[in-house]
């Protein structure tokens, strides 16, 4: 099966052909690291990060370049080391470090390049100096600005016109500037910021000149995918293909734009005016991390998420289904397996995720209804082939359903001591002593399941116990 992709570009879904098989180029935006990362910035890191995952099984692991960045230098972050009392270094690293390994909890790979803005400070000033001798950007009063009227292609991207561009966003509005479209690309810094010298004096870059700048010295001038949220589509997207265009003389900077939608709680868009931005650190600390990375695959990419708390427990539930159809089977032998031809075909068909997943559920349907020991072996490699693409089913049966955390973590050689006791119980016929034991474990969150295997436990609501 070929992998075909939407193309914000063209407004249509091509048959993806990279530049060069044997070297398969993507950026997506990074984060700003100013403070923790809530959960909409997760979604283009999962989603895209399938994506290159996808890409390097088609192409081979070797031959696919996935950078994603780090911006470590932006007035944000100063202000929230201004705000602290603390170098800027330790607002960067802190956030940087935590936005890590907050993804790989999530089970996003690690990007082949992590580029930082601080560190192609040089780039970027080679960038700005190409773009004013090429008639594209100027000086004024330390600033360095691009000439957006010097780009005629200026809006293809997000289809909008100047006049709508200009009415949109909100651009600053400078006496320097030639026109209120202009954007800066250099600004200076006064002597409590950041700031490197220039030939325009000691100052620092703008964000838009960052990821050109970044993508060019590790991709090259033209690359296979940019990808991130739809929200960067413009100003920032629409602004890194005209920079980076005129700095290489016309050349096509990115061949597929893909962006993918945004969240919302309860219907509403999130913003901390409303309250309801959901900080990805801390959701990580109570909710499991499957369960967030299931529900952020739950729709398709360039569809909106609608988040809320029964999305989080349907998604918990449906893991839970699916860790049990493996529990059942803990005792079959399998080996490694290739991914199901079905799922595959999902992914292709534009990272086509909620049909992965309901290929996924069929497996789980398969596996439950196995009835020789072949059948079996077959479907749970199949389940633990398609689970390991999608970054699901990565952890052990009894470790999924023990799973605890903060206030709630229990010692599991506790709960064993009580199954043991209970079990002593029932055999001695002292049945109100085997009820108040499941009763003690109920208070704490903990269901117990008697089956052929013997008694078996899982972390639920206290509610579901009692029910």
């Amino acid at each position: 099966m070929n992998l075909r992709l939407y193309n914000t570009l063209t407004r249509r879904v091509d048959e993806f052909i990279p530049l060069d098989p044997q070297r398969v180029t993507m950026y997506v935006c990074g984060p700003t690291v100013y403070n923790y990362v809530h959960i909409g910035n997760a979604r283009p890191a999962v989603v895209f990060g399938l994506l290159a995952r996808l890409l390097r099984r088609r192409y081979g692991a070797g031959h696919v370049v996935f950078a994603r960045n780090i911006t470590d230098v932006d007035d944000k972050i100063n202000a929230a080391a201004q705000a602290a009392g603390v170098p800027i270094a330790a607002i960067t690293d802190k956030y940087a470090a935590a936005y890590r390994e907050d993804m790989a909890r999530l089970g996003v790979d690690p990007p082949d390049v992590e580029p930082h803005a601080t560190t192609h400070i040089p780039q970027i000033i080679a960038m700005c100096e190409t773009l004013i001798a090429r008639g594209h950007a100027y000086a004024a009063a330390g600033h360095v600005l691009f000439d957006v009227a010097s780009y005629s292609d200026y809006g293809h991207l997000s289809g909008r016109s100047t006049d709508e561009m200009i009415a949109g966003a909100r651009v600053e509005v400078a006496p320097y500037k030639r026109s209120p479209a202009d954007f800066v690309l250099w600004k200076p810094s006064t002597p409590d910021l950041p700031g490197w010298d220039s030939p325009w004096g000691r100052g620092r870059p703008g964000w838009h000149i960052e990821c050109s700048a970044m993508s060019e010295a590790h991709l090259g001038e033209t690359i296979d995918i940019h990808a991130g949220g739809v929200d960067l589509q413009f100003p920032h997207h629409e602004n890194e293909v005209a920079q980076s265009t005129c700095a290489h003389g016309g050349k096509v900077f990115a061949r597929w734009w893909l962006h993918n939608g945004m969240l919302t709680f309860d219907g509403r868009k999130m913003s901390k005016s409303l309250g309801n931005v959901l900080v990805l650190h801390e959701l990580l600390q109570q909710v499991p991390a499957e369960v967030l990375r299931f529900l952020l695959l739950k729709a398709h990419y360039r569809q909106p998420l609608d988040w809320s708390e029964a999305a989080l427990q349907q998604a918990r539930a449906t893991l839970d289904g699916w860790y049990g159809a493996l529990r059942d089977l803990a005792d079959v032998d399998t080996a490694a397996a290739e991914v199901p031809a079905e799922l595959e075909t999902a992914l292709c068909d534009d990272l086509n995720t909620p049909e992965a997943l309901a290929v996924m559920a069929r497996l789980v349907d398969a596996a439950r209804r196995a009835a020789t020991p072949d059948a079996q072996r077959t479907a749970k490699a199949a389940l633990l082939a398609g689970g390991a693409l999608l970054g699901l089913l990565q952890q052990a049966p009894d470790a999924w359903f023990q799973q605890g955390s903060g206030a709630d973590a229990v010692d599991p050689a506790w709960v064993q001591g009580l199954l043991d006791e209970r079990a002593a119980a029932r055999k001695a016929k002292d049945f109100a002593r085997a009820d108040a034991i499941r009763g003690e474990l109920a208070a704490r969150g903990i269901a117990i399941e008697d089956g052929p295997q013997g008694a078996r436990w899982k972390r639920v609501n206290p509610n579901e116990c009692a029910a």
